[in-house]
């Protein structure tokens, strides 16, 4: 009886050590996980590769490491494109929109700062340059999907302002009546 219970407070000492060591491989993980999440590794790893930052509207924003001599239409599609813009109220029609692409290049020997800049419509052919743009490591590339105001967003903003203009007419008759 003695020998059982010393067994089954060995198994318990030695269950309860394993999942604590277990918790912990788990949360140092975790941690790692969240450190490198949007570090997006494209290059193969040994190949000589790039850092590029992309922001903006994207499908996936983040650190990428590219290969060198990635141009910047690669880079896009590699950070899924540009987004819709989302308008739960309309079907937002991709002819009306452009996209502005900035590249900045910081060199920190002369502490200047250089952007080459693109800009777009859906329905045109890139601009001279786009496709043959070398990246370059550590340049930031800003992506910003707009589109022009239709005729429904000019309505919006006037009848606001019609209903407020209104609204405070009436409501001051109604107080210099009383």
């Amino acid at each position: 009886m003695k020998q059982i219970g010393i067994a089954l407070f060995l198994v318990f000492v030695i269950a309860s050590s394993l999942v604590k060591a277990q918790s912990s491989q788990m949360n140092s993980a975790s941690q790692q996980f969240r450190i490198g999440e949007r570090v997006i590794r494209i290059s193969e790893p040994g190949q000589l590769s790039d850092s590029i930052n992309v922001w903006g509207d994207v499908g996936s924003s983040g650190r990428y490491l590219i290969p060198k001599g990635t141009d910047l239409t690669q880079l896009l599609s590699y950070s899924f494109g540009p987004i819709t813009l989302r308008d739960g109220q309309t079907q937002i029609d991709w002819s009306k929109m452009r996209v502005e692409i900035n590249i900045q290049d910081f060199d920190p020997e002369s502490g200047t700062q250089t952007i080459s800049k693109f800009k777009y419509r859906f329905e045109e052919p890139f601009p001279k340059g786009l496709r043959e743009f070398k990246l370059k490591n550590n340049q930031t590339v800003t992506v910003r999907v707009k589109r022009r105001p239709s005729f429904r967003d000019y309505l919006g903003v006037f009848a606001s302002t019609v209903s407020a203009v209104a609204s405070t007419i009436i409501l001051l008759d109604r107080l210099n009546g009383n």
